[in-house]
């Protein structure tokens, strides 16, 4: 029998009725002849307020004793979809972490998995059990304690279970239908797509698409797991969601998929730099050390033997980055002039694939912007993706625009 895994995000296991209707979805794919593995958020909320106890109780928290009470919010998901299972007469056994055992590294709050053995689960699938509840989102570590995978860690633990069962597919159960060529939020074209290849899905994931988790579409690339993203609200169906797949699976796709945004972004310049080697490393390790995630980098032209400096960053990382700065200048490891922070910049991106063979596609990103008014502060690029940094007060205008301008309302 072929495996599948189903996993079901906090809104989709809300409430009671909630999980009963995510069980019938199990039920069926049972009935269709599958063994499942079925991977389980915490209801929604309950993450939060566990994060709220804790920090309420100690606020220099021991990372050990958090990780024992965060993950406790899937334990008790795990438990009640096995029981609804079971008043179905479906068999199923709820697992916790440690029972699979999925194995991780000791990073409490951020661990990431070393090994999923697959013998304990099998041999109940082969005794008659039909599905697996497995609590998502946490571990065992080497020394035995429960461990954490950080944000969207569920997401990360359903692909990981798919990579070592070799299941057929993995289905991420969301309250969203799929995958869209931007926020429908944001305009009203926004369409969704049927397949969607890995490399865009991490592109996009990680330039501020909240769809997948970018640690779970990295493991799929990596696996070659298929994925599917669906709305756990809408009437069942083999053909609803979006199917995130390898390229070669996608038959015509358009140049781009589709148009990502952040909105929380600060653009942050070191003025009058010394210009020498090794200056880059004296001004990104500290950055580095100080767990500031910079993203892109611009360096100006040196004029009398200095430069400025631009890089961007989330934007409550920005007291952190002005610190490292600060610390790293009193140290005497670099000099400069000025720091100057702009918190009211956002960032704005276009994905696709098909951009490697088709020219002129920043060319017409960069004139459409032009053509709104829209002035661009900062530009990096890719082989799959172009992103400036523009005003925040143009976000949605940018988008539309750019959405527009590319057809994106519209199939290949």
């Amino acid at each position: 029998m072929s495996i599948l895994v189903m996993k079901f995000g906090g809104t989709s296991v809300a409430t009671l009725d909630r999980i009963r209707r995510a069980a019938k979805r199990v039920g069926r794919e049972v009935a269709n002849g599958h063994e499942v593995i079925v991977i389980v958020s915490a209801m929604s909320g309950e993450t939060n307020k566990l994060v709220g106890f804790v920090e309420e109780t100690s606020p220099l928290y021991d990372a050990r004793e958090y990780d024992a009470v965060v993950s406790a919010g899937e334990n008790v998901t795990a438990g009640l979809m096995a029981l609804t299972l079971q008043e179905m007469d479906v068999p199923a056994r709820s697992w916790q972490g440690w029972q699979v055992p999925l194995k991780t590294t000791s990073a409490h709050a951020a661990a990431r998995i070393e090994e999923i053995p697959t013998d304990n689960i099998l041999r109940k699938f082969d005794e008659g059990m039909k599905v697996a509840v497995v609590a998502g989102f946490q571990g065992i570590s080497p020394e035995g304690r429960i461990t954490t995978l950080g944000r969207g860690g569920s997401d990360t633990t359903a692909v990981a279970f798919a990579a070592a069962f070799g299941a057929e597919r993995c289905d991420i159960y969301t309250d969203v239908d799929g995958v869209y060529t931007t926020d429908p939020r944001i305009t009203s074209k926004a369409r969704k797509l049927d397949r969607i290849a890995f490399e865009e899905m991490l592109e996009l994931a990680s330039l501020g698409a909240k769809v997948l988790q970018t640690r779970s579409v990295e493991l799929a690339m990596r696996y070659n797991v298929k994925l599917r993203v669906l709305s756990s609200f809408e009437e069942m169906s083999d053909e609803a969601g979006t199917l995130v797949c390898a390229e070669e699976d996608i038959v015509e796709s358009n140049v781009v998929a589709g148009v990502a945004f952040s909105r929380d972004e600060a653009k942050m310049t070191l003025q009058g730099v010394e210009d020498r080697p090794g200056i880059a490393a004296a001004i990104f390790g500290p950055l580095a050390e100080a767990g500031v995630n910079v993203d892109m980098i611009v360096q100006n032209i040196s004029e009398g033997g200095t430069t400025d400096m631009t890089f961007s960053c989330p934007i409550n990382e920005v007291k952190r980055a002005e610190k490292a700065m600060g610390d790293a200048k009193a140290a005497g490891l670099i000099d400069f002039a000025g720091l100057v922070a702009d918190t009211d910049v956002c960032k704005v991106s276009i994905v696709g694939i098909g951009m490697r063979s088709h020219a002129g596609v920043a060319a017409k990103m960069f004139q459409t912007l032009r053509d709104e008014g829209i002035n661009i502060k900062v530009i990096t690029t890719s082989e799959i993706k172009v992103s400036v940094l523009v005003d925040r007060k143009y976000l949605e205008l940018a988008v539309q625009a750019l959405h527009d301008a590319f057809g994106l309302e519209r199939a290949a």
